[in-house]
């Protein structure tokens, strides 16, 4: 099969050419994203690889049908950026990512809090710079807090029990409950009680219309005051500038990020020669509170 790869990395060449080994499809890697603007790029190809921030709207995939694509293979998870709807009025296939592993991303949140709770980050800085001082680098222990798990799937329950092993007292929140994550300890509980009650919140759900901006201007004010907020997920199942407004007022105390609402411009790619023209994205980096991984 002819497949043409967009938004390729040295990496997904890497392994998708070691998987491809001993089969007898034909990949071309192309740099750019997928659009409705990039299509011709693909060619004759009959199938076609993208990632999350390629845009498979309306638009895109009927010029790709007309090429004579009948099959988009995500190298996500997540699917928000393709029109599901019109790919199957059009006879095109869309397959996805099943799970990526639920320990890595689970265990990468829990790192997070530990690295923003215990100021790892600036500590480092600190004592590359020979600084040994101690002010402004205290943290608190986890165990007996309370945290908050929004997305008690496998990533989620994994998280719940990393959690449970710290001593915390964990709260979970999914619209479709799972007696599993209650076996490994966590109480089930609405949004509202989850966002009052917990001292560490950890987002693992998937982005849909339900949970875009879940954290937005209103839940922000029904946080415990100086909650550290943790995402993982996706980035725009946090409201930005809601939670720039409750960093300013305290109402966040700690905010890690992974994933950034607006990070298609930045994300995935080397900027560190660039000025960074993103005013929200600029405006995060400057609070002392904030952590931004991006991978």
């Amino acid at each position: 099969m002819r497949v043409a790869v967009f938004s390729t990395k040295p990496y997904n060449k890497h392994f998708l050419d070691r998987a491809n080994l001993g089969s007898a499809h034909q990949l071309t890697y192309l740099d750019a994203r997928l659009s409705a603007s990039t299509t011709a790029l693909a060619g004759n190809a009959e199938a076609v690889c993208a990632f999350v921030n390629d845009e498979i709207d309306g638009p895109c995939l009927e010029a790709l049908a007309r090429r004579g694509v009948r099959l988009i293979v995500l190298r996500s998870a997540g699917f928000n950026n393709v029109d599901i709807a019109k790919a199957e009025d059009l006879g095109i296939t869309v397959a996805r990512v099943p799970a990526y592993s639920p320990h890595a991303v689970a265990e990468h949140a829990v790192a997070l809090v530990l690295t923003l709770n215990r100021k790892i980050h600036r500590a480092y800085n600190r004592v590359r710079e020979g600084n040994f001082a101690l002010e402004w680098l205290l943290g608190f222990d986890l165990c007996g807090k309370t945290v908050g798990v929004v997305g008690a799937g496998k990533i989620g329950q994994v998280a719940v029990k990393i959690f449970g092993g710290f001593g915390c007292r964990v709260l979970a929140h999914d619209p479709y409950p799972d007696p599993a994550c209650k076996e490994l300890g966590a109480q089930y509980v609405s949004k509202d009680e989850l966002l009052a009650a917990s001292d560490v919140v950890s987002l693992h759900c998937p982005l849909t219309p339900e949970t875009h901006h879940f954290i937005d201007a209103e839940a922000v004010q029904g946080l415990k005051r100086g909650v550290m907020l943790v995402n993982t997920s996706r980035g725009a199942v946090i409201d930005t500038r809601a939670a720039i407004a409750g960093l300013k007022s305290g109402m966040i105390g700690g905010l890690a990020l992974d994933v950034y609402e607006g990070e298609s411009e930045f994300f995935f790619g080397d900027h560190s020669g660039d000025v960074i023209r993103g005013d929200v994205f600029a405006r995060l980096l400057t609070f002392p509170n904030v952590l931004i991984t991006g991978h």
